[in-house]
């Protein structure tokens, strides 16, 4: 009796911990205000103002912060879109977009209010402004600077795509013939050894550790690329893999097995199989759950690196956040499905087993088919300047 409440209580405690930091990331992604900031390396001025805004930016926890080198191409497009929204005129950097301000080198333009001179300060006088400025657009929680520079052509026709795609990978990689087989394979070893009534909280406990490992690996590769800063190459790069991945997905629907598939390796599976047999306990699944998240990489690798490039293209940190958390929950939703089935009896692990081998050939076709349109839609987006 007491080691079931026990169990109960990790697994309650674990899917709290989901949902706080689901709740967590949509706050600050509610609440974060974005400054685009523009500089030249070398350049004295700018290393005087990113000093600057590093001493304040503890003071202002919702502040976040874009730089875009003044030399880098994609920059370059950006920047000419930002003047033109922000009614600014061409000058030296360090140059600054926040709110309904611009500030071009000491001179600093208002948006709402475009027949209004020019002010230009400089030193401790322009900083004071400019801290003013990050203030007050904290405080009307302002909008990112990059939606008043959406290609016209485009339209924001990319952040409106950017949700049904991020729906579309994650209905790709949640059918996912790797994870479906290790659970059913915990669920059946907790049956077989006359624990029922642990069958679901292990369950649960599995899922929560994939959702949290593989959501902080999407994290880790998502600041990666936003650091490094993403451009145009990498994007065709990740779209023709996207595009690759799913003609090869395709082909096992028509030659299962045939080459490479693109699953777990076999020489990994009799270690996954018995690790995974030897589980009895919720501490147990769950550490199964965090082994199988990085085995999971052959299979869904594809997908998920797609999306992640998208939104450190069309999206904040923030709302990058947030999107993720969506796109991990629809990760699992089957795998939530699967455990619930099996414990009410609706079926199986037998049944359920049987199942995923039927239909493995079409499980990689949907994977295939979405993954080929996600990379195809991205080359046209870049091709279209929308990227």
């Amino acid at each position: 009796m007491m080691t079931k409440r026990m169990g109960q209580r990790v697994s309650a405690g674990l899917l709290v911990v989901v949902a706080c930091a689901m709740v967590l990331s949509l706050s600050i992604a509610s609440y974060a205000t974005q400054l685009v900031l523009f500089y030249q390396d070398g350049c004295p001025h700018c290393t005087r103002i990113e000093s600057f805004l590093d001493r304040i930016e503890p003071n202002y926890p919702q502040l976040e912060i874009v730089r875009h080198e003044i030399h880098d191409p994609d920059a370059q497009d950006l920047l000419d879109r930002l003047f033109k929204a922000y009614g600014a005129k061409l000058g030296a950097v360090p140059i600054i977009f926040i709110g309904d301000v611009a500030m071009v080198a000491d001179t600093f333009y208002n948006l709402p209010i475009p027949n209004l001179s020019p002010t230009t300060l400089s030193g401790r006088a322009g900083e004071m402004k400019l801290e003013q400025v990050i203030a007050e657009a904290i405080d009307a929680n302002a909008p990112s600077p990059l939606t008043k520079a959406e290609t016209p052509s485009g339209n924001g026709i990319t952040s409106k795509l950017t949700i049904p795609a991020v729906i579309l990978a994650a209905a790709a990689d949640s059918v996912n013939p790797c994870t479906f087989a290790v659970l059913v394979l915990l669920l059946g070893t907790l049956l077989v050894a006359g624990k029922k009534g642990k069958m679901w909280q292990a369950g649960l406990a599995f899922i929560a550790a994939i959702y949290i490992s593989y959501f902080l690996m999407g994290i880790g590769i998502f600041s990666a690329i936003q650091a490094a800063g993403v451009q145009r190459p990498f994007i065709l790069a990740v779209s023709g893999l996207a595009i690759l991945l799913g003609l090869w997905n395709t082909k096992d629907y028509f030659a299962y097995g045939k080459w490479f598939t693109i699953e777990v390796p076999k020489r990994w599976r009799p270690l996954v199989k018995k690790i995974t047999s030897s589980v009895v306990s919720v501490p147990g699944a769950f550490a199964v759950g965090v082994l199988d998240s990085l085995f999971l990489l052959p299979c869904s690798s594809g997908p998920y690196i797609a999306i992640l490039a998208l939104l450190s293209k069309t999206t904040t940190r923030s709302n990058g956040i947030a999107l993720l958390l969506f796109y991990n929950l629809i990760f699992i939703l089957p795998l939530l499905i699967i455990t619930l089935a099996v414990y009410f009896g609706y079926t199986t692990t037998a049944r359920a087993e049987r199942w995923r081998s039927e239909r493995l050939g079409k499980l990689h076709l949907i994977s295939g088919i979405i993954m080929f349109l996600l990379g195809a839609g991205m080359i046209i987006a870049v091709q279209l300047g929308y990227m």
